[in-house]
């Protein structure tokens, strides 16, 4: 038999008018919230205000680097260039002051080198600490930690001292040497904190399974800082890039500077080869664009792979 009550929705049923009516309430504070509307149109144009005011610099490099120099030393200057000269790309590898191509080969090794070798001894240092208890173990952290503060420039007179008592000055392997020594405590800590996070019962399940230490490490654990990992390659690389001061001090030879040393050769007391300077500043630029564009895609794939059995 049927009644009122059976056609009637209950108040609380999700096709009732109450319902419908806390639906809409809730709608209308969402589109009412501050910032709701229109926030993507604003925040394109946040990004884009960022966005230039980090490439300018970079804009009036490139079209510098197209100039001539009478028209770089030209009051009031000029936006854009009259003439582009793209020969100034050329032409500045047989510049007289420097040879660029063995100061870009150098600068190359060493930053490659230097990087390689922070990751051979940071790598395990970090996963060692962080996985084991041991006497000493925040002590040598913290050692870890202050040793960040020194930098080459603090140090060359000592470091020159050393290298030379080492008979290695003036020498690929003594930069090498000097750049992975003071990044890589910045790279120990940055991969101590990523292996401290990865839970151990990954490594024992691994070992229950009859892997050994190293398989644990390089197969499952290690998949899983490639963030960590990334990191260090990044700051590693681009301080070890960019290294001056120690440069200057022990590499004598012009072909064994690297870039950042060859660079202030354009820049002399009574005449600067701007056209140069903004030349060679983009070249310099060009190898870690393309290692951060080329290391991007491991970043994010270190953040899902690793522990699938």
């Amino acid at each position: 038999m049927s009644t009122v009550a059976d056609t009637t929705a209950p108040a609380g049923a999700p096709d009732s008018p109450t319902a419908r009516r806390m639906s809409r309430r809730r709608a209308r504070r969402v589109q009412e919230a501050p910032g709701a509307r229109g926030s993507t149109p604003l925040r394109m144009v946040a990004g884009a205000v960022v966005a230039l005011v980090f490439l300018l610099p970079y804009v009036v490099m490139l079209v510098g680097s197209f100039k001539s120099r009478p028209e770089i030393l030209r009051v009031p200057p000029t936006y854009l260039p009259e003439e582009w000269h793209p020969d100034n790309y050329v032409s500045m590898w047989s510049t007289p002051e420097t040879p660029l191509p063995d100061n870009l080969t150098s600068t190359l090794v060493i930053a490659g080198c230097a990087t390689l070798l922070t990751l051979a001894v940071a790598t395990p240092a970090a996963y060692y600490t962080a996985r084991f208890r041991f006497p000493g173990r925040l002590a040598f952290l913290f050692c870890v930690l202050i040793t960040q503060m020194l930098q080459p420039a603090v140090l060359v007179a000592g470091l020159f001292r050393q290298v030379l008592s080492w008979g290695i000055q003036d020498t690929w392997l003594a930069m090498i040497l000097i750049n992975a020594a003071f990044n890589m405590s910045f790279a120990t800590w940055i991969m101590h904190s990523f292996f401290a996070s990865i839970p151990k019962e990954l490594d024992e399940a691994a070992q229950i399974d009859g892997a050994s230490r190293w398989t644990v490490f390089f197969r499952v654990t290690l998949p899983l800082v490639w963030p960590g990992i990334v990191t260090a390659v990044i700051f590693t690389f681009v301080a070890a890039w960019n290294e001056f001061a120690a440069s200057l001090v022990i590499l004598t030879s012009a072909e064994n500077q690297p870039l950042s040393v060859a660079l202030t050769k354009f820049v002399g007391q009574y005449d600067s080869a701007w056209q140069y300077v903004f030349g060679v500043s983009i070249v310099a630029i060009v190898p870690v664009v393309l290692l951060f564009a080329g290391i991007e895609k491991r970043l994010v794939a270190g953040l899902t792979a690793g522990s699938v059995k």
